[in-house]
């Protein structure tokens, strides 16, 4: 590498990860031109078999001093601050003192929840789905939380990407989905009215993505012998759009079983429609950014219209999420659409609070004073959709 100086070292560590010690430096503001030039320098493209090939880098710098003991210890140090350089987008990270207690906490995290998983700490929470027009309940999101020894419940923001990176995300929702199919199961054959009350599971992009997903669906289908059109999968809208191809193939697999497929957080991604209407999706679930600010007339108002129309023409229904006024319903209605889910109705509840509302599932009615009148929206002609393959 000629981007460093005589007298430095460059070491591999592993496949993708390099070591350069700088000797005789003159201080951090050298040290980072220098990495900006290394960064610079590997942002060229070069040739394999006559053809261009890009690639970037993402650097951690880690400056020697009197408080490190070990050469190690600046090594680890250099390390936590490269991937606090591919978390953001400067590509150049130095090290301070916050993000080793950052590594230090998210370590700790990911050790307690190994043992939250053998433990058995964790819970599933849910939040009910409410259908617009009749304002019934028809089912739930499971959600899960962890119940920790000493903190108490542990918010999912604390825990879910530690989990993601860690691939203990995959345990996690088998346990989810078993746990919350056995409690559908027991709703099902509670009683006949609850025949048909379906229940939504989120799946990460990175489980969505193992080969083996299909075979642990199938698994918990037949161990909790629920009807398959009961389950709902949610799968973000960025999860399916990384490699479309395969997701597709694995989106009509999962379709075989018989089961409902959502997407989750539609409108913040980057769907193409040339292939959307290519993926057997059966629901689209309107992000709460879109619908908590939604206004007659205003920008984020005519986004949910137009998800809504786009979905009637593609043969799916929309869950709305995040509705918190009675303004918002009284608009959602007037749309048509057909589910909803939000605080206006409740938050994520444990099982209990979720026992109740089967039993109960109009109590929503009164939301909504009697004989509420449907209006259809003034001057707002139907949004023409047309989709080529």
């Amino acid at each position: 590498m000629d981007s460093v100086r005589e007298g430095d070292l460059v070491a591999r560590f592993s496949g993708d990860e390099f070591g350069v010690i700088l000797n005789n430096i003159n201080g951090i503001e050298e040290t980072i031109v220098l990495a900006d030039m290394i960064r610079q320098r590997i942002a060229l493209p070069f040739l394999i078999n006559g053809r261009e090939v890009f690639s970037s880098v993402s650097i951690g710098i880690a400056m020697a001093s009197k408080d490190y003991n070990e050469a190690e210890e600046v090594l680890r140090d250099a390390d936590i601050a490269m991937y606090h350089a591919k978390e953001g987008t400067k590509g150049i990270e130095v090290f301070d003192r916050s993000m080793h207690t950052r590594a230090l906490t998210l370590l700790q995290i990911e050790t307690d929840l190994r043992h939250a998983i053998e433990r058995k700490e964790l819970c599933a929470y849910f939040q009910p789905i409410i259908e617009i027009q009749s304002m019934k309940l028809v089912g739930f999101e499971s959600l899960i939380r962890w119940n920790h020894p000493t903190k108490g419940l542990v918010p999912p923001g604390e825990f879910i990407g530690v989990s993601e990176e860690t691939n203990l995300i995959i345990p996690m929702t088998l346990w989810m989905l078993q746990h919350s199919c056995e409690e559908l199961a027991r709703w099902q054959n509670q009683s006949p009215s609850n025949k048909n009350l379906f229940l939504s599971v989120n799946l990460s992009g990175k489980h969505f993505a193992r080969k083996d997903l299909v075979t642990q669906i199938r698994r918990v289908l037949v161990e909790t012998q629920i009807d398959p059109s009961t389950l709902k999968l949610e799968i973000t809208e960025s999860a399916v759009m990384d490699n479309a191809e395969a997701a597709i193939k694995m989106l009509k697999e999962l379709k075989q079983l018989g089961v409902q497929l959502s997407i989750d957080d539609f409108g913040t991604g980057y769907s193409s429609l040339s292939y959307l209407h290519r993926f057997p999706i059966d629901t689209l679930k309107v992000d709460r950014s879109f619908v908590s600010t939604m206004e007659d007339g205003s920008e984020n108002g005519e986004i949910v219209r137009t998800v809504i129309s786009l979905a009637k023409t593609l043969g799916m229904n929309v869950v709305a999420e995040g509705i918190e006024t009675v303004h918002q319903l009284h608009q959602l209605r007037i749309l048509n659409c057909e589910y909803g889910q939000g605080y206006l109705f409740s938050r994520p509840v444990p099982l209990p609070e979720a026992d109740t509302m089967v039993d109960d599932k109009l109590r929503w009615q009164k939301i909504l004073p009697p004989r509420v009148q449907m209006k259809t929206p003034q001057n707002k002609p139907p949004i023409q959709i047309g989709l080529t393959q």
